[in-house]
């Protein structure tokens, strides 16, 4: 089910849905991975990553609970401007994907740790055009590199991953360089944190919090680094 269907289907059934808890696990489960054998090499000044994986909810929601990020947006990637709303990148018919623009401190964390956290808790890379719920290629697994670095280490961790077989299987997540970024809709941002009860939070996104916090304790932050908070402070 696309999420557009079924976030209309939520709304029309709240009395409901209240009246049930949510399941306790992720609709995709985390997996535990070895870190990246090539990463980027250490640098100054704030860094850019841009990251899809299915609804941007869930992976903004994991990136501002993540030690390093200065800045999580949700926003559309791989289309033109014209057509980078959400109502036309929910077509999937745009080139668009739904995507996270990570903006972090890589004397802190570094690329390879954000591509590690990426593919083990925030979605599940061996999805084509989907992820959970969500059908389309609006949804698809992409790493839109910014650097020939960054495309040589995503490009080395999938091989890594790959020949370790550490997913049932292979990886499908595309990688390219990124041509612009545009950040969605104001209600979008800090979906996660304002809406942690909605059950497709509840469901799908939420776990991968926990998740982060589970698994890369040493990088997780309980305090997450909001949009709007970026906003009031420039």
């Amino acid at each position: 089910m696309r999420r557009p269907a079924l976030l209309t289907l939520l709304a029309a059934t709240t009395a409901l849905t209240v009246a049930f808890a949510a399941p306790s696990r992720a609709a995709e489960d985390a997996v535990v991975i070895p870190a990246p054998a090539v990463d980027a090499a250490p640098a100054s000044g704030i860094q850019t990553a841009v990251i899809a994986g299915g609804c941007f909810w869930g992976v903004q929601g994991v990136f501002q609970h993540t030690a390093g990020v200065v800045n999580a947006v949700s926003g559309y990637a791989g289309g033109t401007k014209a057509t980078a709303d959400y109502r036309s990148v929910s077509s999937g018919t745009t080139g668009h994907a739904e995507s996270v623009e990570i903006k972090y401190d890589p004397k802190k964390i570094s690329y390879g740790k954000i591509l590690q956290i990426y593919f083990s808790v925030a979605h599940d890379p061996t999805q084509l055009n989907r992820q959970g719920p969500d059908t389309g290629t609006q949804y698809r697994s992409a790493i839109f590199t910014t650097t020939d670095e960054q495309k040589k280490v995503a490009e080395a961790y999938i091989a890594q991953l790959n020949g370790a077989k550490v997913f049932n299987k292979p990886i499908v997540t595309k990688v390219g360089a990124l041509e612009a970024f545009y950040p969605a809709e104001a209600y979008h941002q800090d979906y996660l944190t304002l809406h942690p009860s909605q059950p497709y939070i509840a469901y799908n996104d939420i776990p991968k919090v926990e998740n982060l916090k589970k698994l890369f304790a040493d990088n997780y932050i309980e305090k997450p680094t909001l949009v709007s908070a970026s906003k009031a402070t420039n």
